[in-house]
């Protein structure tokens, strides 16, 4: 009789997939502690192994936004968009992120996007007003 001895073990991609999502579990954990210099740094070593995934992609364009690193929080909502556009959150922090840039257009195409994705949102009303004022 033969025995087949590891046939069903873990692979080494089993492996890395179950430190990747114990890595990114610690990076929400820091984030919602407010702990962002480790968050920021967590997450970004997360993003090198994991580079889309959206909740890290937005939660780190949050960080940037909150230092205001305006320019670097975009190019992470950016990302973020590119895995799911029709996500109102991102696009609303990539709105007031122009905002604080002045550039008041890109802001609001974004407000119009959201506008097509949630006709309610009260946010995007309040900043259309204060965009176009």
């Amino acid at each position: 009789m033969i025995i087949l001895v590891g046939l069903f073990s873990k692979t080494p991609e089993d492996i890395t997939f179950k430190k990747n999502i114990e890595q990114f579990k610690k990076f929400k954990k820091l984030v919602k502690r407010k702990k962002y210099p480790e968050a920021l740094k967590l997450g970004l070593d997360y993003l090198e192994k994991v580079p889309y995934n959206h909740d890290a992609l937005f939660t780190i364009g949050g960080i940037y936004y909150l230092k205001n690193k305006h320019r670097t929080a975009i190019s992470f909502f950016d990302r973020a968009l590119e895995t799911g556009d029709s996500d109102v959150e991102v696009l609303l922090l990539k709105a007031y992120s122009h905002q604080k840039l002045q550039e008041n257009s890109i802001a609001i195409d974004c407000c119009e996007k959201i506008q097509d994705l949630d006709p309610k949102n009260k946010s995007v009303f309040n900043l259309i007003s204060e965009l176009n004022s």
